[in-house]
């Protein structure tokens, strides 16, 4: 059985300057191993649901993400808000 490639996206949001969050880096394989270690690094909060990395691995760097997954990056907005607060 084939070793699924792993893959990573990371998200920027700034209530300040963006009207929605946007994909900063992403990647599979190396470089989503790199994107997971430099957030870990940084103690940027590290969320996995492979149904939203699928979803948004094709779409470009910089881009915002699309009203049908605010829902789901909401979750993890709120999460990671959860997470920060407790530091």
């Amino acid at each position: 059985m084939e070793e699924k490639k792993k893959k990573a996206i990371a998200l920027r949001y700034d209530q300040e300057r963006d009207r929605a969050p946007r994909i900063v880096a992403k990647g599979e394989g190396s470089i989503a191993e790199r994107i997971i270690k430099l957030a870990k690094e940084n103690n940027i909060p590290v969320v996995e649901d492979t149904d939203l990395v699928n979803a948004m691995i094709n779409m470009e760097v910089y881009e915002e993400i699309p009203p049908e997954l605010y829902r789901a990056i909401a979750q993890i907005l709120i999460f990671v808000k959860h997470v920060k607060n407790r530091l």
